[in-house]
């Protein structure tokens, strides 16, 4: 019997990755990274405690923080904080052990961490963000630095948040340091930042398009199905919609919102600025000048078995995507997956898109999957930048960013392709696991690093 607690969402990320990686030749080419994969399953630190604040009331609050720092043999510990009431240990090194690969494939100078609080931002005042902000930092700040670990903003952490969690730790501190990413354009942040994971998951998916259609194809005249309606699917959205695509879906945690004849940037926009008022899709239908006639709503439902599209990119949060409704998406002739959400798909979902792919024969009709810590890796890239803007004291243009955004996500799917191509070949003149190639590039870049450095012997 282990003496270990259950750790459900942890348990199945180390799994998915161990079985990938296991089902390749990597291990028999080079067995001794074998134990490198028991080395890099344990976080080298995890941080837990006690955060009092007090209510607009005048009563005091007791949460639990946390901050797993996974690995530092490439950089800093690198990754999000999430302040929502599910947040524990499970998810936490479960997301910690992602970024780890994710980070990895980016090819920048960053290492991985998770972290968060177990509070509900949406039934908190602003006053009550900040007090709790000021709290939760009082102890992040012993253990973070810009050297150190590099937090940045997850679900339910947003510009609000970072700004307060950055003063906290200036006045703290008594210095001014880049120890968050998705700071304020005018007070260290970067250009793109809130664009950047939708707008790198749009480019990744380019890719996988160009790829399977031998250069033929784009997003241009394609439908794609979106779920969530946060800053991911949004930005999402706005870069399909320009490159040609069409939009049927959004999602938030109340239901879906369908619309055949796709979405509008300015419906997007309407949806932005409500979502900063913490306001439900529903409330957007009843409130919105638009033709209600186009949308239908579907209350307490994902998305996925009310659409046919070409494009399916789950972008809400963990395990949204079921075996039965990748099913959905297969029989309405769903080609394209990608993950804006870190793990969006179950392991279930993941097996019935590989099993199309393998199936296939050659490139036509094959399904092409990608994981988030491959297609969703433009968010920490863009933190990745600004890290370095912050480190040389400089600000680049948005077209500047951008374009370097654009060239980590073609060299994150080179990086997939060539691993799977080397270390899983699949069906001959067919498609790549992107999921197995994910997992091995990342895997094989931090492996290395960490027998270099003594880790692992």
């Amino acid at each position: 019997m282990s003496n270990k607690p259950s750790e459900p969402e942890f348990e199945q990320a180390l799994a998915e990755i161990a079985n990938t990686i296991k089902s390749s030749s990597l291990f028999s080419k080079r067995p001794e990274l074998e134990k490198a994969l028991e080395v890099l399953a344990i976080p080298e630190r995890i941080v837990q405690f006690r955060v009092t604040w007090e209510d607009d009331s005048g009563k005091m609050r007791v949460n639990t923080g946390y901050r797993v720092q996974q690995s530092s043999a490439l950089g800093p510990y690198k990754g999000g904080l999430r302040f929502h009431p599910s947040v524990n240990l499970s998810i936490l090194k479960f997301l910690a052990l992602e970024q780890a690969l994710k980070n990895a494939l980016t090819g920048l100078s960053m290492g991985a961490g998770k972290g968060g609080l177990d509070i509900d931002p949406s039934t908190m005042s602003n006053s009550e963000i900040r007090r709790a902000c000021e709290s939760f930092m009082r102890e992040l700040s012993r253990h973070i630095g810009a050297d150190t670990d590099v937090p940045a903003g997850d679900i339910g952490v947003g510009g609000r948040e970072v700004g307060f969690l950055f003063g906290a730790y200036r006045r703290m501190q008594n210095k001014w340091e880049g120890i968050l990413t998705g700071k304020g354009a005018e007070w260290g942040g970067s250009y793109i930042r809130p664009e950047a994971t939708g707008y790198g998951l749009i480019y990744y998916v380019e890719h996988m398009i160009k790829y399977a259609s031998g250069g033929k194809e784009s997003f241009d005249g394609k439908t794609v199905a979106l779920s969530g309606s946060g800053n991911v699917a949004q930005y999402a959205a706005l870069k399909a919609i320009e490159l040609g695509a069409k939009v049927v879906s959004l999602s938030d945690s109340k239901g879906s919102v369908i619309c055949q004849a796709g979405f509008t940037p300015a419906d997007i926009q309407q949806i932005a600025d409500l979502k900063l008022q913490k306001k439900s899709l529903d409330h957007w239908l009843s409130s919105t000048s638009a033709d209600k006639a186009k949308y239908v709503y579907k209350a307490g439902e994902r998305p996925w078995t009310h659409v046919k599209v070409d494009i399916a990119l789950p972008s809400a949060t963990q395990n949204e995507v079921s075996g039965a409704e990748a099913q959905a998406l297969v029989d309405g002739g769903c080609l394209f997956i990608a993950e804006g959400s870190n793990m969006g798909c179950t392991q279930e979902a993941i097996d019935v898109f590989e099993a199309v792919r393998e199936k296939a024969t050659g490139k036509s009709g094959a399904v092409f999957y990608a994981p988030g810590k491959a297609a969703n890796a433009g968010g920490v890239a863009v933190s990745g930048l600004e890290m370095a803007q912050n480190s040389s004291r400089v600000r680049w243009t948005s077209e500047e960013v951008d374009a370097k955004l654009a060239g980590i996500m073609e060299q994150c799917f080179t990086q997939c392709v060539e691993a799977a191509e080397q270390y899983a070949p699949g069906t001959k003149d067919g498609l790549p696991s992107l999921v197995t190639g994910a997992n091995l590039a990342g895997f094989i870049r931090v492996a290395d690093a960490l027998q270099a450095q003594g880790d692992w012997w």
